[in-house]
């Protein structure tokens, strides 16, 4: 079982972190219990996130995960240390 955890950048669908589950192709992923991240505050960028975290939580959008996303045109994959991944986890879901 594959237990890498990264954030996957689309080109149309936004920044999701999550499990890899495959890699189809070249340009694209599948990742489980995935969460997008839409918002983040207290990171200057995604690799800083997959280092290290954001340090603002309380100020992130980040809604429910989701069991199973396939992105296509994946134009980035980072990834996320334990300790980022367990600050991920950490952001309160964001929902309206």
């Amino acid at each position: 079982m594959n237990t890498r955890y990264v954030i996957a950048r689309s080109e149309s669908a936004g920044v999701f972190a999550g499990t890899v589950e495959s890699r189809p192709s070249e340009t694209s992923i599948i990742l489980t219990n995935a969460r997008r991240l839409w918002y983040w505050d207290g990171a200057a960028s995604l690799s800083q996130i997959a280092l290290s975290g954001v340090t603002k939580p309380d100020n992130c959008k980040f809604p429910t995960e989701v069991p199973r996303v396939e992105l296509l045109r994946v134009c980035e994959v980072l990834d996320v240390t334990p300790e980022a991944q367990a600050n991920i986890s950490s952001v309160p879901i964001w929902s309206k």
